[in-house]
């Protein structure tokens, strides 16, 4: 999802109604709340802020860096959960089921007595592989087993759909290893970031004192620490430079990986993860961060190696031993990074832990009570719609010729859409959870499912998989498989009820389902074709008009200050950007063709059209912590939320006919994509 803004400077629209304070008591999340407009706001200057006005007054809860709808909706999701977990413990189900995994996983993480008694005993067999590393190629090893359990030290490594064959999995190695957000984070000048590395550093020093070392050695190793993963952020890519699929692929034959990077021994790791000798071939995204880390292996020492690789276990497991290196995990990462002010309940965290772990399991739970199969008829119905919207843009786009459009038709017509749940659930057997520890149940869940991905390897795809768990409140386009993902947690009020009118609903899932099908065709995912092949499939003249379209949103967006001196990042956000403003455009035009030929009527005083576009802004009624709004401008590829609003509305026709708007802007907006 996405934020960025930019207002355009309109006539003040006639006050609709008495401003009303923010709902405070429980109850039904509305769809369009009107005790959350703000009616001495101009639509037309500020719809954010007109909008949501009178959310403002809401508190933010010590728990959180940011509150709002979506915590809203997320803590109703916990609470039903929490429900499930809580009976799955107690009734302790058959050895095997799904009741007995998630029970006994939630037992072990909400048994603090016996967490504090185990102390580090289940990393302890860890720390001695990790001292009995003496050479790079041991290093190696060992980096293979922590991948495997979890633990994501040294670079990143999983299992993908091949880019550019999107009919086999391969193996795929990017950057990664630091401890801060990301690279920029140790690279950035300024007295801010300073204080941010400083503060880093003195947390691993803390979590090292707290795992027997001296302050004194504990401070030294802090600085090892420091000064590796900066050599690791310099040899990494911005998050402007990920963004670009081309530019990140790379298919290397096994053989040729020595001399792509000399100093690592790449076969002492594919031994230790279990690579199949016939795997011939692996992507490797950022080569030059490979030659970099093999040169590291020689130049640092063995010991500062060693110490790295404590390191990240510690940091991997802190969140699950006791109190001590919860609180100063939580310290560093809640406190400083976003501004939290309290930590989140044991019972949230160990719940977030099983979704990770045993998410499917859950999942089956979940979706019997909270997405009936009428929910699921109506949002299916809801996509046909958007899609035929898109269908409409595509026909209607007059900068691209006949057969740049052909391909974009047939793209959007084998476009997937998976909505509530999955078909097949996964299949933990094999699983073994227990009571006994909770550090081990989560590291046992990761190795499964590592073992699960490695399987992958020389089978087909499989399109019924699902990357995101039944309970998410969240959703996905994913490229290479040309399909989109509405998970039931996210299709809740207020972004979507089976019983609301269209208005609403549609209005409010403009960042859901209009905002996932435009990411097909922004500017990451308009490079894959209908396969999900990265692929040109634009004429030269198509592709550079489109390229020139997106110019305008960068430079739109780059005008935006979230707070001063602190810009958007226009190319960092773009593909979100586009995606924003085209799902909402999109969104209203499903909502225009399922309503076609019904009487509508006006609610609370406002017209269906001013309806749609409220629910729309209230589904973004966000209140930040400004930490939290520097973290997000510096390591998201989405807009902060007002900005998420104020961009997509600054050049909408029927926006500003809804709410007597000008019929010119004033500034002139760029034109959109889509």
């Amino acid at each position: 999802m996405n934020l960025r803004s930019v207002l355009l400077a309109f006539a003040l629209m006639p006050v609709l109604m008495a401003e009303a304070p923010a709902r405070q008591t429980p109850g039904p999340i509305l769809g369009v709340d009107p005790a959350y407009i703000r009616t001495g706001t101009s639509p037309c200057k500020d719809f954010y802020g007109y909008a949501n006005g009178a959310f403002d007054k809401v508190a933010i809860p010590g728990e959180y860096a940011s509150y709002g709808v979506n915590q809203e909706i997320d803590e109703r999701n916990f609470t039903l959960l929490k429900g499930i977990l809580e009976a799955s413990a107690r009734q302790r189900g058959p050895k095997g089921s799904a009741g007995q995994r998630v029970g006994d996983f939630y037992a072990a993480g909400m048994s603090e007595a016996r967490i504090e008694k185990e102390g580090l005993r289940s990393l302890a067999p860890h720390f001695a592989a990790i001292q009995s590393v003496k050479t790079p190629s041991g290093l190696l090893a060992e980096l293979g087993r922590l991948h495997a359990l979890g633990v994501h030290a040294g670079f990143n490594f999983g299992i993908q759909v091949d880019d550019k064959d999107s009919s086999a999995m391969i193996a795929s190695f990017g950057q990664g290893g630091l401890g801060l957000p990301e690279r920029d984070f140790y690279l950035r000048p300024g007295k801010e970031a300073d204080g941010i590395r400083k503060a880093y550093e003195g947390h691993v020093a803390r979590t090292f004192t707290l795992s027997g070392d001296s302050p004194a050695a504990a401070r030294t190793k802090a600085a090892q620490i420091m000064a590796l993963e900066t050599k690791l952020a310099k040899a990494s890519r911005t998050l402007v430079d990920l963004r670009d699929p081309q530019a990140n692929y790379h298919k290397v034959a096994r053989k040729e990986l020595r001399a792509l990077a000399p100093g690592l021994d790449w076969e002492a790791y594919f031994a230790t993860v279990a690579l199949p000798a016939k795997e011939a071939h692996v992507l490797v995204g950022q080569p030059e961060f490979y030659k970099a880390l093999g040169g590291l292996l020689g130049s640092e020492s063995m010991e500062d190696w060693r110490t790295y690789l404590r390191w990240n276990v510690l940091r991997s497991a802190s969140p699950f031993l006791g109190r001590a290196f919860v609180s100063e995990n939580f310290a560093f990462y809640g406190r400083v990074l976003s501004g939290t002010t309290e930590l989140r309940p044991r019972w949230k965290r160990v719940l977030a832990a099983a979704d990770r772990a045993l998410g499917e399991d859950l999942g089956q739970l979940y979706v019997k009570t909270a997405f009936s199969p009428a929910a699921k008829e109506r949002a299916l119905k809801m996509v046909h719609f958007h899609k035929e919207a898109m269908r409409a843009r595509i026909l209607a786009a007059d900068w691209m010729v006949e057969a740049t459009k052909a391909q974009a038709l047939k793209k959007l017509e084998t476009m997937r859409s998976k909505v509530g749940y999955p078909d097949r659930w996964r299949d933990y057997t094999g699983l073994n959870v227990s009571r006994q520890s909770f550090v081990r149940n989560v590291q046992t869940a990761a190795a499964f499912d590592f073992r699960r991905r490695m399987a992958k390897l020389g089978k087909p795809v499989d399109r019924n998989e699902w990357f995101m768990t039944p309970q998410t409140n969240n959703a996905y386009y994913e490229p290479s498989l040309n399909e989109m993902c509405f998970p039931a947690g996210i299709l809740q009020p207020p972004f979507f009820d089976e019983k609301a009118d269209d208005a609403s609903n549609y209005g409010a899932l403009a960042s859901t389902i209009g905002h996932e099908l435009t990411h097909g065709f922004d500017d990451q995912g308009r490079q894959y074709d209908w396969q999900g092949n990265l692929k040109d499939w634009w004429t030269a003249e198509d592709a550079k008009r489109f390229e020139a379209r997106a110019g305008h949103i960068v430079n739109q967006y780059e005008a935006f200050e979230v707070l001063p001196g602190l810009p958007i990042n226009g190319k960092q956000t773009l593909g979100e950007n586009i995606a924003d403003i085209g799902g909402l455009r999109v969104s209203y035009e499903a909502f225009k063709l399922a309503t076609q030929g019904k009487e509508l009527k006006d609610i609370d005083g406002f017209t269906p059209e001013q309806r749609f576009f409220i629910a729309f802004a209230q589904g973004w009624r966000t209140n930040q912590r400004p930490e939290a709004l520097r973290l997000g401008v510096t390591t998201d590829v989405h807009s902060p939320v007002r900005w998420r609003v104020l961009g997509p509305v600054a050049d909408f026709p029927e926006f500003r006919k809804a709410f007597h708007c000008e019929a010119t802007p004033t500034t002139q907006a760029p034109t959109a994509i889509w």
